[in-house]
């Protein structure tokens, strides 16, 4: 079976397998996914509890999907576990189709093994993608859908807070790209009104400054590649 995977980002790859070289905008994506109307898997959670079918998420299921989702799935502590130790968040209900989203993909275990593929000290680290086949090949499965932002809630981009960085497809409105994340390291509140702010780090703020503080090359990619081994839900 042919697999058709689009890397679409602003990174050239060097010499060393473990790195790019082009500078990024600090909250551009990548967008690696064109899916297959063909290929369906079976989801665990429908719009209805009682009718289970196989479907992808899209543009237009997806805000529906995750309104049913929000009702039935209230979990909002996660722990994001990586090799340089635990870093654990309060997702907020105010921005609830960004916190069920997180919440439907670590349940669907995306997230394990990607990276925080972009970091800069005293800034933000930024995760949730990577340039593995095999982690590309898991969002093929969920679907191809934005979700839009949700900036009014009265939160900044502030130390410590975990934003969703906008689509790389250019959209007016800053569609937001639902399989990444950055967390802030300091006050930026420049960044305010154009991200969706949908959490805040309760434990761990010392692990996101160690990774923040690894080598990277000049398009911020750690020289070794920093894994989220895994997402799991804790309350």
């Amino acid at each position: 079976m042919r697999f058709i995977v689009l890397i679409v980002c602003c990174f050239l790859l060097s010499n060393c397998d473990d790195k790019h070289s082009q500078k990024k905008t600090p909250t551009q994506t990548i967008d690696s996914t064109q899916v297959k109307k063909e290929t369906l898997v079976k989801d665990i959670d429908t719009l209805s509890k009682t009718n289970k079918e196989e479907f992808l998420l899209t543009k237009d299921n997806a805000m529906e999907f995750f309104l049913q989702y929000d009702k039935e799935h209230k979990e909002n502590k996660v722990r994001i576990v990586t090799d340089y130790g635990n870093i654990d968040i309060l997702l907020f209900n105010e921005t609830k189709f960004h916190r069920s989203n997180f919440i439907y993909l670590a349940k669907k275990g995306y997230f394990d093994n990607t990276q925080f593929y972009r970091v800069i000290e005293n800034y933000i680290i930024q995760g949730g993608s990577t340039d593995d086949r095999d982690v590309m090949r898991k969002r093929r499965y969920i679907g191809k859908y934005l979700l839009p932002t949700d900036t009014k809630r009265g939160f900044h981009h502030d130390r410590g807070v975990i934003s969703m960085p906008s689509s790389d497809i250019e959209n007016p409105y800053k569609l937001a790209s639902p399989y990444e994340f950055f967390i802030m390291l300091r006050d930026v509140h420049e960044l305010d009104g154009d991200y969706t702010i949908f959490g805040r780090v309760i434990s761990g703020m010392a692990v996101a400054d160690k990774i923040a503080n690894v080598d990277t090359d000049d398009a911020d990619w750690p020289l070794k590649n920093v894994y989220i081994k895994r997402v799991e839900i804790l309350d």
